[in-house]
């Protein structure tokens, strides 16, 4: 779902290792998505999501207490603009894994912050890395059967919008202390998918067994194996390692660079 990046008024206790979070958060995520996507029967993947970024919006918005913000035009602005990306993001990646098996939808997703990582290196190693990233899209676009066009242009749909998520959230974070900005962003995300969640399962969202499952834990290709017996061929797992490989490349790079400007 959505993924809060502290800034410098909010960071995390030093005594927890950073990648624990990330670790934490990877987790949660695709946990989430594969519960949800048992919903999907029910609900389709339009209503699903919108009951599951609204019930975070309410959770997020409670544990924030944000209740009287007093914010001016331009961060509204932001935060209206952060909510749409969120409500866009969200709402490709569903359409994606009910199309195509989780842990592909989720390595096409993760082009976003590589994409994001490169641009901000811009070192010669990056445009192998980014070949490397996309040859492991096309084998996985070329798949046929159970990866289609339509899945995959969604996939992409959802890495867009998490490479302008990461970049809202930074501009959120300065604009906004704490918390309180991705709350009011995720809340203004849920009411933009009203009508999707309405036209997607009607008056199903209201049946209390379908907004418990909603309350589920909110890693990808694992978690689809396990859960939803999704079993990757080896070209699909050779497609994954390629962007995996090249997302760990980009990062080490821009790593690097950005130490060599210090």
């Amino acid at each position: 779902m959505a993924k809060w990046q502290p800034g410098p008024a909010s960071r995390p206790h030093r005594a927890v290792p950073a990648p624990l979070y990330a670790l934490g958060a990877i987790a949660s995520v695709q946990v989430g998505a594969t519960v949800a996507r048992r919903l999907f029967a029910a609900l389709g993947p339009s209503g699903t999501v919108f009951l599951r970024v609204l019930f975070g919006a309410l959770i997020l918005v409670a544990i924030a207490r944000v209740t009287r913000p007093r914010l001016n035009a331009g961060q509204w602005r932001a935060i209206l603009l952060f909510g749409l990306i969120i409500a866009a993001m969200n709402l490709s990646f569903y359409q994606a894994i009910a199309r195509i098996p989780l842990g592909i939808a989720v390595t096409i997703e993760f082009l976003g912050p590589l994409g994001v990582a490169i641009a901000g290196s811009r070192k010669p190693p990056d445009f192998a890395w980014a070949a490397m990233a996309a040859a492991g899209v096309v084998l996985l676009s070329l798949k046929g059967g159970s990866v289609t066009p339509l899945g995959v242009l969604f996939a992409l749909g959802a890495a867009a919008g998490w490479a302008c998520y990461i970049l809202m959230s930074q501009r959120v974070g300065r604009l906004v202390p704490g918390p309180d900005g991705l709350a009011l962003a995720l809340a203004a995300g849920a009411i933009v998918l009203i009508p999707f969640g309405i036209a997607g399962a009607g008056s199903r969202l209201l049946e209390p067994g379908n907004l418990l499952m909603s309350l589920e834990p909110a890693m990808g290709a694992a978690a689809g194996f396990f859960f939803l017996n999704q079993q990757l061929a080896r070209r699909d797992l050779l497609a994954i390692a390629l962007v995996t490989i090249a997302s760990a490349g980009a990062t080490m790079t821009g790593r690097r660079a950005a130490t060599d400007v210090v």
